[in-house]
């Protein structure tokens, strides 16, 4: 923390703030913004441990709100412990990688997440196939959060596909993040990359990302939802483009 600038450390609290409202406004994105905007200025890897604290607290916040925990953790917790088993792999290469193509993959998650979620027709998943698929989704997420530390790809779009309620699927997401979040933490700092000061940083990130969270949900009722979604992801996808295309630009 020490190292970081008064204006870097303003713009790591401001980009909280900001992540924090879109979660507030569509219940989820604060680490993909967080990764998005700080991976494109600072480390991926310094980024990744900054978003620790604000991404498990607002995500277990979401988790514990829902109606159905234990239903929900029955479901999904060979899910959950796959999302773990990816996680080490992905998160030792993003401790010991190149930044340049750590930012490149980043990249490549955003763009990939965002393409997706404004083309791609909606699937649904033979409840045949779940057993099987939520293992090879869990490893896959695990992978791409530890090494690009973006929980979305492929566990949104997999949940989406599986029909669940509104608040089921809201309650799945945030078992999803939180369980990566703190999976990606326990295997960072098992490397060395999660050091005390850049804890207490992300600790101080905490703060604006809950008031982010706040006013984004009060925003909620006086936007359109699908307006606010499509420049969100179209934001997401020229970020990610960006990013992945900056070593041949």
């Amino acid at each position: 923390m020490s190292d970081m600038s008064l204006p870097a450390i303003i713009l790591i609290l401001a980009t909280f703030f900001a992540a924090g409202a879109v979660k507030g406004v569509t219940g989820m994105g604060l680490p993909t913004v967080a990764m998005g905007v700080l991976g494109a200025l600072i480390s991926p890897l310094t980024a990744a441990g900054l978003l620790i604290v604000p991404s498990f607290v607002t995500n277990l916040w979401q988790l514990l709100a829902g109606p159905a925990l234990r239903p929900v953790l029955r479901r999904f917790w060979p899910m959950m412990l796959a999302i773990c088993a990816g996680t080490v792999p992905g998160a030792a290469w993003l401790a010991g990688g190149d930044a340049g193509v750590a930012r490149t993959l980043l990249g490549a998650a955003l763009v990939i997440y965002a393409g997706y979620s404004l083309l791609a027709r909606q699937l649904s998943v033979p409840s045949r196939m779940e057993p099987v698929l939520s293992l090879v989704i869990g490893g896959l997420t695990g992978m791409v959060s530890g090494a690009t530390g973006v929980f979305v790809i492929p566990a949104v779009p997999y949940l989406q596909a599986l029909g669940l309620s509104k608040d089921d699927l809201v309650q799945a997401l945030g078992l999803s993040f939180t369980v990566s979040t703190v999976a990606l933490a326990l295997a960072l700092g098992a490397h060395g990359a999660f050091s005390a000061g850049l804890m207490g940083l992300s600790l101080l990130a905490l703060g604006p990302a809950l008031v982010g969270m706040w006013a984004g949900q009060k925003l909620r009722s006086r936007i359109s939802l699908a307006t606010f979604r499509k420049v969100f992801l179209g934001f997401l996808l020229l970020l990610g483009a960006e990013m992945a295309l900056r070593p041949v630009l």
